[in-house]
C-alpha cells in the first residue's frame, strides 16, 4: 500500500480500474450466448475451449435456469464462496447453508426490520445525501459519481455502525481495497487485516460502553445463548461492506445513466415522483450491479441440457437472465412503466439479499432529493456521453453534470 495519495486527497475513482473491466458490448455478448443455449461451457468473456467442465465451468443465462440455480440449494451449493471472499471475510452468511444459515440470518435479520430502516430514511440516509448536496450544489457542476453516488452509501455504513467522522475516508478505502481481492489479492487481504484491527478497537470500546449503533447491537446479540466473538461480529461486518456500498453506488448510478441519458423520461419522473419505485426496480433489472453470483454443482446434475459434474463452478448469469426476452418484452430497453419486473439482481431462494429494502430506500431518498434540490440537473453537454462499463460490476465510472448553482 504505498506510492499513494494521502489520505485527505483520496479520490475513491482511483480503485476502480480492476473492478471496471474494459469490454466491449457486454449485454450483446451475453445476448449472443444466451441465444444459442440457456446454459453454456465456460464463460461468454474468457477463452475456454478445449478444457473440461471441471475446469472451465459453466455458465447459466436464460432467466428459468438461472432461477432454478438460485432456490434450489440443495444441488448448486453456495459454499463456494469460501473460496472467493473467504480470505478477506472470513466464514460468512453468503457461503453458510441449511441450519445454519438459517439461523445466522435470523440473528441479523431484525437489524433490516421496516421501523428501523424508517428512522434510518431520516435520521442516516437523508442528512447524509443532503450534506453531500451542499457542497456542489453552489457551483452549478458536478460529477455524479465521484461527489454523489460513491459517497453516500459509505456514510450511510459508517454512521450506521458509529465510526468517527473523521475515519470516514479511511474506512472507504479499505472499502474498496478489500473487494479489490478478486485482482490484487495483496491489497486486499492488507486492507482485511487493517479493517479488523480498527473494527477490533471500535468493538471493544462498545462492549465496554455500548452505544445506539450497529455495532453495539451485534455486540450485544446471542446466538443460542451464546454472545457473538469477535470473529463473527468481523465476518459480518466485512460482509456489509460490499454488500451494503458496492451494490447501492453502483445501482444509483446506473439509473441516473438511464434517467439523465432520456430527458423526456427524466422530465415525467420529476413531474410524477410515485415512477420512481418502478423506475429503480427497472434500473436494477437493466443494469444490475454485480452481474454474476457464483454457486458450485453439489452433486452430478442436469440444466439446460447439459451434464454438469460435481464439483463444477457454476456461474450465475444475472444480467443475462435480467434480459431474456422470454421473460422481459424488449428487454434492452429501459422502461420504468414495466411491470411484474421480478429480476434477480438481489438473488433469489434461501440467499435473498437481506439489505435490498435498505438498497431500495437509500437509492429512492438519493434520486427524490436530487430531483428536488436541483430541479433543472441535465448532463453536462461539453462532456463525453457518460457509459455504464464493467463486466463482473457495472456501473459508470463518471457521470458530469450541470445545473442552476442553487
Amino acid at each position: 500500500m504505498t506510492n499513494r495519495a494521502p489520505l485527505d486527497e483520496f479520490d475513491p475513482a482511483e480503485l476502480q480500474d480492476g473492478l471496471l473491466q474494459a469490454v466491449e458490448n457486454v449485454h450483446e455478448r451475453l445476448r449472443e450466448a444466451r441465444d444459442r443455449r440457456s446454459v453454456m461451457p465456460g464463460n461468454p468473456f474468457a477463452e475456454t475451449s478445449g478444457q473440461e467442465l471441471a475446469v472451465a465451468g459453466v455458465t447459466v443465462l436464460a432467466y428459468d435456469e438461472c432461477h432454478t440455480v438460485l432456490t434450489d440449494p440443495d444441488r448448486f451449493s453456495s459454499s463456494i464462496y469460501q473460496q472467493v471472499m473467504g480470505p478477506v471475510m472470513g466464514h460468512t452468511l453468503l457461503e453458510q447453508e441449511g441450519a445454519e444459515h438459517r439461523a445466522s440470518r435470523a440473528l441479523v435479520s431484525p437489524t433490516f426490520r421496516a421501523k428501523l430502516l424508517e428512522r434510518w430514511r431520516s435520521e442516516l440516509v437523508e442528512v447524509v445525501v443532503h450534506d453531500l448536496i451542499d457542497r456542489f450544489a453552489p457551483r452549478g457542476r458536478a460529477d455524479l459519481v465521484r461527489e454523489f453516488t460513491f459517497a453516500f452509501p459509505v456514510q450511510v455504513i459508517a454512521r450506521l455502525m458509529g465510526l468517527p467522522r473523521e475515519d470516514y475516508v479511511r474506512f472507504q478505502r479499505l472499502s474498496i481495497e478489500l473487494l479489490s481481492v478478486v485482482y490484487d489479492w495483496d491489497t486486499g487481504i492488507a486492507a482485511s487485516v487493517a479493517l479488523k484491527e480498527y473494527f477490533g478497537e471500535i468493538l471493544a470500546e462498545r462492549r465496554r460502553d455500548p452505544q445506539d449503533d450497529l455495532i453495539s447491537t451485534l455486540a450485544q446479540a446471542e446466538l443460542d445463548g451464546v454472545r457473538l466473538s469477535d470473529d463473527e461480529i468481523f465476518t459480518f461486518l466485512l460482509l456489509i461492506l460490499p454488500a451494503g456500498v458496492e451494490t447501492t453506488y453502483r445501482a444509483s448510478g446506473n439509473l441516473l445513466v438511464a434517467m439523465l441519458t432520456e430527458p423526456l423520461l427524466l422530465n415525467t419522473l420529476r413531474a410524477d415522483r410515485a415512477m420512481l419505485r418502478g423506475a429503480i426496480e427497472e434500473a436494477l433489472r437493466w443494469e444490475p450491479p454485480i452481474s454474476t453470483v457464483v454457486r458450485v454443482a453439489a452433486h452430478d446434475c442436469e440444466l439446460g441440457g447439459i451434464a454438469i459434474p460435481s464439483g463444477t463452478n457454476v456461474s450465475v448469469s444475472v444480467a443475462a437472465a435480467n434480459r431474456d426476452p422470454k421473460r422481459y418484452p424488449n428487454p434492452d430497453r429501459f422502461d420504468p412503466t414495466r411491470t411484474n419486473i421480478a429480476h434477480l439482481t438481489f438473488g433469489a431462494g434461501p440467499h435473498l439479499c437481506l439489505g435490498m429494502h435498505l438498497a431500495r430506500m437509500e437509492t429512492a431518498v438519493a434520486i427524490d432529493t436530487l430531483l428536488d434540490r436541483l430541479p433543472d440537473l441535465r448532463l453536462d453537454p461539453t462532456a463525453p456521453k457518460p457509459t455504464i462499463t464493467g463486466v463482473a460490476f457495472r456501473s459508470p465510472a463518471a457521470l458530469p453534470v450541470v445545473f442552476t448553482p442553487r
